[in-house]
């Protein structure tokens, strides 16, 4: 019995990050934001994104990080509370804010990025003690999970969200798409960008509902902050 006792609490040990790591920014003199140069860890270097969108994903391994770190700097010169529904990634913007949905059990939680790593094989975010304990990672240490970004804070702060309906390099196409909807009841409007007229239906308050509007009624598409 003891020996089952051992390896279970082993498992879950080992499932917490431990962080003995070098970091060496290198140089990016056209950067001014610190979180934003490229650094190094264990050899391997890492660029932060300057930007990313509502609706990005990835999957892969989480973890969770606690007691060792609480009261400590993080990587965007906050300290670190364990309490708090925050999260480590080696790539995306400071203060993004991160669906993160447990693939062994279907439970979610929402964290701030405010920090870098995991820098384990395999494992794509580090999340406080708090967040991780809402999804089962007090009990596993880690599991699979999918990112979704659904916003941000901050100077980056999304007002709201909208659906985009169609793409077009010519104005009368994206014109005709957003009549459509028009007439269908939906508010919609057209904003050129990167060379094309993207098609937008518009007035969601939170990324859920603009997500749950576009999947119940059959709509193509995907979220972007307003």
């Amino acid at each position: 019995m003891k020996k089952w006792i051992f390896f279970i609490a082993f498992l879950v040990f080992t499932g917490c990050t431990q962080r003995e790591y070098t970091t060496e920014v290198l140089s990016a003199p056209n950067i001014s934001t610190p979180t934003k140069k490229p650094y190094m860890v264990n050899g391997n270097v890492y660029h932060p994104m300057d930007s990313v969108e509502v609706g990005w994903t990835q999957q892969g391994l989480a973890s969770w990080y606690g007691p060792n770190f609480h009261g400590k700097y993080t990587s965007n010169g906050e300290l670190y509370n364990m309490y708090d529904f925050t999260a480590a990634h080696k790539t995306l913007p400071m203060n993004s804010i991160v669906k993160v949905t447990n693939l062994n059990n279907g439970k979610s939680v929402t964290v701030r990025i405010n920090d870098r790593g995991p820098f384990v094989k395999g494992r794509i975010i580090d999340l406080s003690y708090a967040a991780g304990k809402q999804i089962g990672l007090d009990v596993t240490g880690t599991a699979p999970v999918r990112l979704e970004v659904i916003g941000f804070k901050g100077r980056n702060h999304v007002n709201g969200y909208m659906v985009q309906v169609g793409a077009f390099s010519k104005k009368r196409g994206a014109q005709i798409t957003a009549d459509n909807y028009q007439k269908l009841g939906y508010n919609t409007k057209i904003v050129y960008i990167n060379g094309f007229y993207k098609v937008f239906i518009t007035g969601f308050k939170t990324y859920d509902e603009a997500k749950n509007f576009m999947l119940s009624r059959g709509i193509r598409g995907f979220v972007v902050g307003e």
